[in-house]
């Protein structure tokens, strides 16, 4: 995908984070709402919750109140605290590097566990989320709203060791290009051959 190169060169993750454990809280909010959002919420949260232990002491309701603003401010905080059990107890405290231990945490589903995969432990992993599924679809990679199904087919397409790049740069390009309401066509490299595109 030479266009993704010349539009995202330089693909980053934009959660802030300082741990694996912090990247995974933070995914875990991040569940329909923005990533601006939720480094707002995580710059304090993080200032005295940062660690499985923390997260096991708060309450319920102290951590909702914390993460209000991220919206689902109630499965979240469960299932927050869940994991940070499940961390403590399963793991010794520390966040499993590996993908299968990953799902059997509380909360963690495929797209979190490639996205702490790919950038906490700096595997090959590529998550499917809102963004990436508008781009696959938009840009005719894929014919399926199935995040699951879309991860199979770009993992099909592409080489196993541009899978986590790849990612982020669909996340980046879905979010300051191709936008859900009013993609940016006329600024775009793939205009000229894009389905869906308006120029």
């Amino acid at each position: 995908m030479k266009g993704l190169d010349i539009m995202v060169p330089d693909p980053k993750c934009e959660l802030e984070h300082k741990t694996p454990f912090e990247l995974l809280v933070a995914v875990i909010l991040s569940a329909q709402c923005t990533d601006k959002r939720v480094n707002q919420v995580t710059q304090e949260l993080f200032k005295t919750h940062s660690t499985p232990a923390d997260f096991v002491k708060i309450s319920q309701g102290e951590l909702e109140a914390k993460i209000h603003s991220c919206g689902f401010y109630r499965n979240k905080a469960k299932a927050i605290k869940e994991m940070s059990a499940d961390v403590l107890t399963r793991f010794g405290g520390q966040v499993p590097a590996n993908f299968d231990d990953l799902l059997t945490l509380a909360g963690v589903g495929r797209k979190t566990a490639n996205v702490v995969m790919a950038e906490a432990f700096g595997g090959d992993n590529l998550a499917v989320d809102t963004h990436v599924l508008r781009v696959s679809n938009r840009l005719g990679l894929v014919s399926t709203q199935d995040p699951n199904k879309c991860e199979e087919e770009l993992c099909k397409i592409f080489p196993k060791k541009r899978w986590s790049r790849l990612h982020y740069q669909m996340v980046l390009f879905g979010r300051y290009t191709c936008k859900a309401m009013k993609p940016e066509c006329e600024k775009c490299v793939f205009n000229r051959e894009c389905p869906h595109s308006r120029v």
